[in-house]
């Protein structure tokens, strides 16, 4: 009998504990922003299997029901691609001078194979505080946070200032699609021009444990340029080798590239990041990104900071082999060796000038190199490092985020934003979702994100959508 009753005491104990652990019950507010965020992920927008549009036309119909006229919001669809459209909305501003903002994303995603998942990649799971499913990250949950802040303007009778734009589009993450962003340029430029962009780019970042250390903020990208190398030969029988070989000439090419570095570039983005960074990397690592920062690193602190491979890519542009393609039989001489070099620019670097670069470094004129048919030819322009645009991100991560700091960073891959700034329409990467050091799987089998860091993201982008919209 006694034993009886300490049982159950144990296990009311432990109930209760279990109770004190769980999970806060959601907000109304949060479960509609649930339900946007669901619909979105379970929508196929994969440009193999699935649709923009209907992604579109789902979130177009949530703004109709939040009364979102036809002037204030519409899908669009370009020509002849019927799965490729995408969806511009507005909320007027009282101040016609004050130059309008434009929040913009991508909803197109990687493709997942339903035999590569342990579970549909387009529903929506919630495991182990967790959301799972493909785009959870990218870049659904943006997107859900765009339509999710419009209907919550429009429902609390929010006039802003300036006038909001919205604008989800396709074609980010594959050639396949139309992309929304450059077709809206040229097509309905009145859809997005606006003073400054804010988009995806930004992020927080946690350690191993998942505590929170810093908000990025995303002030200039840098953009891709594949460059095709290749070398040629007459050939010949394997019995009878030469000292002039396809391969071996490719390789020496490969082997030039390999040891170039391009120079050092600093500008007010990275010195930045390197500088509100050192403190919290602490330690020699630090002293030297402190260094950089200043614009003072000797080699030696510049050759430490450089060795880490993230860094580096914030420094300067990158050019790495990718691909390898050589020879046409096991009994052959090769006849000809071709390889892919895929290069990050920094902002504002021409692909020409990063050619002639390589073909200094390579040494032989013998080996032909070219640039990769179909890329567009944008050059990545950085946006200013505006105080307007990082004092209230700093302000409101203050009250939400108390002892994180609001660090720009220079984004070593590249998002739409490049069209937009080079457009003459600066565009930012906002933080506010912390995401884990590993990636979060973007991109890959069970792409995750933080259950509480897309909720405390929303609140945080919310907050910061209205202070830089202003009021009437």
């Amino acid at each position: 009998m006694k034993a009886g009753r300490g049982t159950a005491l144990a296990l009311a104990l432990v109930l209760t504990a279990g109770q004190g652990a769980l999970a806060a019950p959601l907000r109304p507010d949060q479960t509609a922003f649930r339900e946007i965020y669901r619909e979105l992920v379970e929508t196929d927008s994969s440009a193999p299997t699935g649709s923009c549009t209907l992604a579109a036309e789902r979130m177009l119909a949530r703004l109709k029901n939040a009364g979102f006229g036809a002037a204030q919001a519409e899908v669009f669809v370009p020509e002849g691609r019927p799965r490729d459209g995408g969806l511009i909305a507005r909320i007027e501003g009282s101040d016609p001078d004050a130059g309008a903002m434009l929040l913009v994303d991508h909803i197109d995603v990687v493709a997942a194979r339903r035999e590569d998942w342990p579970r549909d990649p387009f529903q929506l799971a919630e495991e182990d505080g967790y959301f799972i499913g493909r785009g959870v990250i990218d870049d659904k949950a943006l997107s859900a946070i765009w339509i999710d802040s419009l209907i919550r303007m429009k429902k609390e009778g929010f006039r802003p200032r300036r006038t909001i734009k919205v604008a989800l589009t396709c074609g980010e993450e594959s050639g396949d699609a139309v992309n929304g962003v450059q077709w809206l340029l040229r097509h309905r430029r009145d859809a997005v021009e606006a003073g400054f962009a804010l988009n995806e780019g930004g992020y927080g970042m946690t350690d191993a444990a998942g505590k929170p250390i810093a908000l990025y903020l995303a002030v200039g990208e840098k953009h891709s340029q594949t460059f095709s190398i290749e070398a040629r030969n007459s050939g010949g029988h394997s019995s009878r080798p030469r000292p002039d070989n396809a391969i071996y000439d490719l390789a020496d090419a490969l082997t030039a590239i390999r040891g170039h570095s391009f120079p050092v570039r600093l500008n007010p983005t990275n010195r930045g990041y390197f500088t509100r960074m050192a403190p919290i990397i602490g330690g020699d690592m630090g002293q030297a990104m402190a260094a950089v920062g200043k614009g003072e690193a000797d080699p030696q602190a510049m050759a430490k900071v450089t060795g880490d491979v993230t860094y580096n890519a914030m420094l300067r542009t990158t050019c790495v082999a990718t691909q390898v393609e050589a020879g046409h039989a096991i009994n052959a001489l090769p006849q000809r060796a071709r390889a892919t070099i895929q290069c990050r620019l920094f902002p504002g670097e021409k692909p020409e000038d990063v050619e002639m670069q390589l073909r200094a470094a390579i040494g032989n004129p013998a080996i032909s190199l070219s640039r990769a048919e179909g890329e567009d030819r944008i050059v990545a322009v950085p946006p200013p490092l505006d105080p307007a645009i990082m004092g209230p991100a700093e302000d409101i991560a203050r009250k939400q985020f108390p002892g994180i700091p609001v660090i720009p960073n220079l984004l070593t891959a590249g998002t739409d934003g490049r069209y937009l700034s080079a457009a003459g329409i600066a565009t930012y990467g906002v933080p506010g979702i912390f995401l884990d050091p590993d990636g979060n799987g973007a991109h890959g089998v069970n792409e995750r994100v933080r259950v509480k860091s897309v909720y405390e993201g929303r609140d945080y982008l919310y907050a910061l959508i209205k202070r830089y919209a202003g009021s009437r």
